[in-house]
């Protein structure tokens, strides 16, 4: 069974992770932060993986450490689900167009993480979310699920159609990416013998 449950607590945060690489979609996500809730939503219905987060972080502060750990959880989780990573498709790329936003994504479940993050958004916020936070939940998904990420914003105008679309590139890119591969049911995608 390809699930992880991952409990991360800080002085500034409490996030508990529960995925289901092999699931339907199936979401339930509360982390105090209204837009990152809807994100997080998004990344697991369109990824198919079964997500469950509970976040108890220090919002009354800001939003930053509530989304940075919430990636670190996620990352770590992926990390346990997919295991050895025996039979996995490990690549993964998506393009996905969502009004005026074309956003790329493209994955690789190396265990060697790398961000590379040309996105860039018209305004500082998306209601009372910081958009730069976008960019700091992927860094904290890309580095503690070892995972070289690309995403690139290569249309859009509005903020909150180039943030969904990030989510949603990812999570198609990350849907194939985890798929069991029927060509290479017992083997390492990688002739290193380890990823």
């Amino acid at each position: 069974m390809r699930k992880a449950t991952i409990t991360r607590k800080t002085a500034e945060t409490k996030i508990e992770v529960t995925l289901n690489l092999d699931g339907t979609g199936q979401y339930d996500n509360r982390t105090g932060v209204g837009f990152f809730d809807h994100m997080l939503d998004q990344l697991s219905r369109h990824s198919l993986i079964d997500l469950t987060i509970r976040a108890d972080g220090d919002l009354h502060i800001d939003d930053h450490h509530t989304v940075e750990d919430t990636g670190i959880a996620i990352g770590q989780a992926l990390v346990q689900a997919l295991g050895d990573k025996i039979g996995i498709r490990r690549y993964g790329s998506f393009h996905l167009a969502m009004d005026d936003a074309l956003l790329r994504a493209a994955l690789d479940l190396s265990g060697r993480p790398y961000l590379i993050w040309n996105v860039d958004f018209p305004s500082p916020k998306i209601g009372t979310f910081d958009c730069e936070l976008v960019r700091e939940f992927f860094q904290a998904l890309s580095t503690h699920g070892g995972i070289t990420l690309h995403v690139d914003r290569l249309h859009g105008i509005n903020s909150h159609h180039i943030a969904e679309a990030s989510f949603k590139a990812v999570a198609r890119a990350l849907r194939e990416a985890v798929e069991a591969d029927p060509r290479m049911s017992d083997a390492l995608p990688s002739t290193k013998g380890a990823l």
